[in-house]
């Protein structure tokens, strides 16, 4: 087992396709007076980018357009693959930070977030601390934006499910069932994405609450859910 991002510099990759915001990035990262993370690989490909030294990082900040082309489905399948992903972008519609939540990212930063704003950011994400933005709080206010992922691992939580239960039936886009791990990191952020909504969830009953409330989670989803709640760990 590795350190974890509370114990050491944040490792951050770094996807996008212009020279300067990448060198921008790396300066804000370089000027943090607590030198809390560092950029571990950059680029203009996902895949490239993820193939070298950026495939352990703890954070990927990704430009939302590269090559003309918008990457939320690309957010969805990192999201699926257990990564924590902050978009970073000039498209700031609602309707577009809403869809970008929904596929799984952790955060949204605009392209003229200040840079003590972005690290802080960063360094909650990577430590699965809530994280808002002002691009994600009209949003947030009212529901919290959670990921089919994230929705399907609370789903089988609230029926009485262990971490290793969970994983064994959530499957990556290659067919391969998740890391107990990355359930953990789905229930986090689900978590994390109430708490930054104002609505925190301090124990697993107020968090199934919460899902039945917003509709996220349908009580006949869930067998018997008033029993399934009682045998769900605190």
């Amino acid at each position: 087992m590795g350190t974890s991002p509370v114990d050491r510099r944040t490792r951050v990759a770094v996807i996008e396709d212009q020279d300067v915001v990448i060198e921008g990035v790396r300066a804000w990262i370089a000027a943090d007076p607590q030198r809390r993370a560092v950029v571990a690989a950059a680029g203009d490909s996902i895949d490239e980018v993820l193939a070298g030294p950026g495939g352990d990082a703890d954070v990927i900040v990704l430009d939302l357009e590269l090559g003309g082309d918008l990457m939320t489905g690309r957010v969805a399948a990192l999201s699926d693959a257990g990564r924590r992903v902050v978009v970073f972008s000039v498209h700031v519609r609602p309707v577009i930070v809403d869809s970008v939540m929904r596929a799984g990212a952790c955060a949204f930063l605009d392209k003229r977030t200040e840079r003590d704003q972005f690290v802080d950011t960063i360094v909650a994400v990577a430590r699965d601390r809530p994280a808002v933005t002002p691009s994600m709080a009209g949003g947030l206010l009212h529901a919290a934006r959670l990921s089919d992922r994230e929705r399907q691992a609370l789903q089988h939580l609230f029926q009485g499910m262990d971490h290793a239960s969970i994983a064994r039936r959530l499957r990556k886009p290659t067919g391969e069932a998740v890391s107990p791990a990355t359930v953990k990191q789905y229930i986090g952020r689900a978590r994390a994405k109430y708490a930054a909504a104002g609505r925190p969830c301090r124990s697993n009953y107020a968090l199934l609450a919460r899902c039945i409330e917003d509709g996220l989670i349908r009580p006949e989803e869930i067998s018997d859910y008033r029993s399934a709640a009682r045998r769900v760990p605190p």
